[in-house]
């Protein structure tokens, strides 16, 4: 069975529109760059046509890819989830006791990570360690920069 990609609304709608422009801008680009390149003569040395190929089949596995994606997405509920304990979606206040700063996280799906946002995946280091903790909790993270201590301030929507 397959894993179940989770994401939000706006992931849904990014994740479709980038399926959009592979289907209907990318790839009539690189079909008229392949029937081009046919026009130019013999294929066999045609190294325009070759490569335009090459492309074509990358493009087409990576609509393949993200068909599959979008066939194993759901979007998360807002109206089920509770603030009791970090999940995804919930945005999670911490106190980083290395540094004594206030962070605020967003817990969300791997694709839609953005980390100037404050946008985590939950499957990072941090968004692991973060998971169905509650207010007051504190964990310890190693990541690359070393190990730190984060203590769970707020959890909201």
């Amino acid at each position: 069975m397959s894993e179940i990609n989770y994401v939000t609304k706006e992931g849904l709608e990014k994740l479709q529109a980038e399926l959009q422009d592979l289907k209907y801008v990318q790839r009539p680009f690189i079909t008229k760059q392949i029937a081009d390149a046919r026009d130019k003569g013999d294929l066999s040395e045609n190294a325009e046509y070759h490569a335009a190929k090459e492309d074509q089949g990358l493009l087409e596995a990576k609509i393949a890819k993200l068909d599959d994606l979008l066939t194993k997405t759901r979007i998360i509920d807002e109206s089920k989830l509770n603030t009791n304990q970090v999940m995804m979606l919930t945005k999670v206040t911490v106190l980083n006791h290395n540094t004594k700063k206030e962070i605020i996280y967003t817990l969300v799906n791997e694709k839609e990570a953005d980390l100037k946002t404050g946008k985590i995946s939950f499957k990072s280091p941090i968004g692991l360690a973060l998971m169905n903790k509650k207010i007051g909790d504190i964990c310890e993270v190693t990541i690359p920069a070393g190990q730190i201590k984060l203590e769970v301030l707020s959890i909201s929507l």
